[in-house]
């Protein structure tokens, strides 16, 4: 992408500390703060549906044990999403990707989806959670201020996407940097690379813009962190502390 339509700041997972993550109220929390875009995670539920969960399992936030994915949708819309992060948010629902489609949409905020797949479901997931967020976003009837970034940890997902939907800018997520990963990106098609801030140095930068690519980090909290990455040049910042950082503004000691 030429152009790149995102702003530096991006909410992870809403506000997924001052709220449950991966839900409506963690995305009102981060908007609140004065965000314009947010990353969240999408896998599938057994009959299909894209919806929000970090984890593969259901019990650290929610009530219930197992496997997500297992469960239908008609039943993974009623657990409570939220009462584990305190008594303000029960009852709070896992949304739907459509349900954050619809706020965002008619918000003019930009969406990050990472597609975080049942492990073995991989490319379906792909595939689906790319589909339906092409369907969306070509369905709103608001002009959307960018296209959703697809991101993932697993090149099996990015390419289910790319076979699902080619047109939706993708990123190839790292929390190393495995040999071959510059070869898979650029395989991939991918538009940016998103790694853990660590990881990221000058030379990195060089890499990834003299390749025409875009250079992103996760999860950074640390305002010395955010100022040297911002000195190299970086191209998006998702972070927890939305109430620390002003995405306005231009970080201080």
């Amino acid at each position: 992408m030429q152009d790149w339509p995102y702003p530096l700041w991006i909410a992870h997972r809403g506000a997924g500390k001052l709220a449950p993550e991966n839900t409506l109220a963690a995305f009102r929390v981060g908007a609140s703060h004065g965000y314009r875009a947010f990353e969240c995670d999408v896998k599938l539920s057994a009959d299909g549906i894209p919806f929000l969960l970090h984890d593969a399992t259901l019990q650290r936030t929610t009530p219930e044990q197992g496997t997500a994915g297992d469960r239908l949708w008609s039943e993974l819309s009623r657990i409570d999403a939220g009462g584990w992060h305190g008594r303000a948010f029960a009852g709070e629902p896992l949304p739907s990707l459509e349900t954050i489609a619809a706020y965002v949409l008619r918000n003019g905020f930009a969406l990050n989806i990472e597609i975080k797949p049942t492990p073995g479901h991989e490319p379906e997931t792909g595939r689906v959670v790319a589909r339906e967020a092409a369907r969306l976003w070509a369905e709103s009837r608001a002009a959307p201020a960018a296209p959703p970034l697809l991101s993932s940890f697993s090149p099996e997902a990015l390419q289910g996407a790319m076979e699902s939907a080619p047109e939706l800018p993708r990123a190839l997520l790292l929390d190393t940097l495995w040999s071959g990963w510059f070869d898979t990106a650029r395989t991939l098609g991918v538009a940016a690379c998103v790694t853990h801030h660590e990881l990221m140095d000058a030379a990195l930068i060089a890499q990834l813009h003299g390749a025409g690519l875009r250079a992103l980090v996760y999860t950074v909290n640390d305002p010395a962190e955010a100022l040297r990455l911002q000195a190299l040049g970086i191209d998006g910042i998702i972070t927890d502390a939305v109430d620390r950082f002003s995405p306005g503004e231009s970080v201080r000691d």
